[in-house]
């Protein structure tokens, strides 16, 4: 239900921005988290010099185009300009590299999630620290080019991630949600810092003219304030000097951060699923757990509780591309059909398929998926040629690997690690479509999954809550004020697969990794 314009008063607004893998979106809410007004852009990755990147100029031309998306609809709904808000919060994909000199420019093209060149710093790590250190966290990456003699290793003054640096240009500040930060560098035992004796152990392994803990950020956790706009900022954010400077900023937090918000999943013993252009699990934990499991990530929720994460580098973009053939094939025989209705469509035919008839087997890897040992991708689709090919076949092939490289980590997990949980939610557009996609989760997982209301809201939705918390959290922790403030009324669907569901995702999960040496001779030949 909108509000009425009388009952709004921007003051008391929270503004996210998430910055995904192909869309920019904003937000703003009030304080029940309903969406006052939203907005996006859609851009997407560059592969320059073999280096999966996004230009600065992009980010910064998809921030101001999203946040005037989102100050239009405002304005149309409510007939009055917004020239503030009261708090405002920024995420972006998580990790990745962004070096920056003392000056705050940029030392190198930004170095995305994408990336899988740091296989051997990855590897070198994770032995020194004796925990998973993957591929695509900032230390993996910063190792990497120090390994490699690269030149501007000896000219940082601060190391930070996309959603950090945009921070940065908003409001001057140098700092990092926690959630963020575990992905960044390991945090200690405290669950509120950068662990001591790793910092220590990583400046004996190399020698710069810095320590490590000089150029990483500040840490936050949720619900501190982490600077506010400035002039500059607020120009930034938007160049027509509506928007004034002065509203309050939370700590920026990662996509993994805020979709454990967006899914109510920051309590022990909760879970959830984000699924884009990657796709990940995280479970929040009882308690810490320091042990090697080299699929497994261990990360903080914002306010620094420990969690597991599995994290695929590829979910949806093959099955993405399969749907824009079917419209260009709508198009051709002059029946054009919307994004939307098609999705529903072809995700429908998903659900009569079987795929012990139909022996198709899809691999959906445009990039490496360290999770399964890949190095590079190759979108690939196989099939026996006694099976009968079809549209419910070929669609319940994508959809099952959409999700397929994360619950291989799963169950990784589950077989190294007594991990219990009590709920699973799932979010991302995906989700659109009603049932078909969360039934095939709750199938991959063996657990009941749930998809609220909200849930194809996103990451933005919930940086709009973590900087509403800011606002509103009267002193309640993070969990109990999404229980209680947020998502008590919300409206939760949950499916529960049966035991032929689970049992035809295991075979299938099965053949998907015995089949990958097909996978990887395609990479190697073509």
């Amino acid at each position: 239900m909108t509000p009425a314009t009388a009952d709004i008063d921007p003051t008391r607004a929270a503004l996210g921005v998430e910055f995904g893998s192909t869309r920019i979106k904003a937000v703003l809410i009030d304080a029940t988290g309903t969406v006052l007004a939203d907005g996006g852009h859609t851009w997407d990755n560059e592969l320059v010099d073999g280096v999966w990147t996004y230009s600065m100029d992009a980010v910064v031309t998809g921030l101001r185009a999203a946040y005037a998306d989102l100050a239009h609809r405002y304005r149309e709904r409510y007939g009055a300009p917004l020239t503030e808000v009261g708090a405002i919060g920024i995420s972006g994909m998580m990790h990745g590299y962004l070096p920056l000199d003392a000056k705050g420019e940029l030392l190198v093209p930004f170095r995305t999630w994408r990336n899988t060149f740091t296989q051997d710093s990855s590897h070198t790590l994770s032995e020194l620290f004796g925990l998973n250190i993957p591929q695509r966290w900032s230390i993996s990456h910063l190792h990497h080019a120090i390994t490699h003699g690269e030149g501007h290793v000896t000219r940082i003054a601060r190391l930070t991630t996309l959603a950090g640096y945009v921070h940065y240009r908003l409001t001057g500040r140098h700092v990092l949600g926690v959630g963020e930060a575990s992905g960044v560098f390991p945090i200690g035992p405290d669950g509120r810092s950068f662990d001591a004796d790793m910092l220590a152990a990583f400046d004996r392994l190399v020698e710069m003219p810095w320590r490590l803990s000089d150029i990483l950020p500040e840490v936050a956790v949720a619900g501190q304030e982490a600077g506010q706009l400035t002039p500059e900022g607020a120009y930034l954010l938007d160049p027509t000097g509506t928007l004034r400077p002065g509203a309050r900023l939370c700590p920026p937090e990662g996509d993994a951060g805020t979709g454990m918000v967006a899914t109510n999943s920051v309590r022990p013993r909760t879970g959830n699923v984000s699924a884009g252009t990657s796709a990940f699990a995280m479970i929040v934990l009882d308690h810490p757990l320091r042990s090697l499991v080299e699929q497994i990530d261990l990360v903080a929720t914002p306010s620094g509780a420990p969690v597991a994460m599995a994290h695929s580098n590829n979910c949806t973009s093959d099955l993405n591309a399969w749907v824009e053939v079917f419209s260009q094939f709508a198009e051709a025989i002059g029946h054009p059909v919307q994004r939307g209705p098609l999705f529903d469509v072809l995700l429908g035919a998903a659900a009569e398929g079987d795929l012990d008839d139909s022996g198709v087997l899809s691999y959906n890897y445009l990039s490496g998926e360290h999770l399964v040992g890949l190095a590079e991708g190759r979108p690939l689709v196989v099939r026996r040629p006694e099976g009968v090919l079809s549209l419910a076949g070929l669609m319940r092939a994508h959809l099952f690997a959409a999700f397929a490289s994360m619950a291989y980590g799963v169950k990784i997990l589950k077989q190294s690690e007594d991990v219990p949980i009590d709920s699973m939610f799932a979010h991302g557009g995906i989700f659109k479509t009603p049932e078909i996609p969360q039934r095939v989760l709750a199938a991959a997982f063996d657990t009941p999954v749930s998809v609220g209301q909200a849930a194809t809201e996103g990451g933005a939705w919930g940086m709009a809550l973590l900087s509403g918390y800011l606002l509103w959290s009267e002193g309640l922790p993070l969990e109990d004020y999404l229980d209680e403030r947020i998502f008590a009324d919300l409206a939760v669907t949950t499916i529960a697969p049966t035991p032929a569901e689970v049992a035809e995702y295991a075979r299938y999960l099965d053949r998907f990794i015995a089949a990958l040496p097909v996978e990887r001779a395609a990479a190697e030949a073509f």
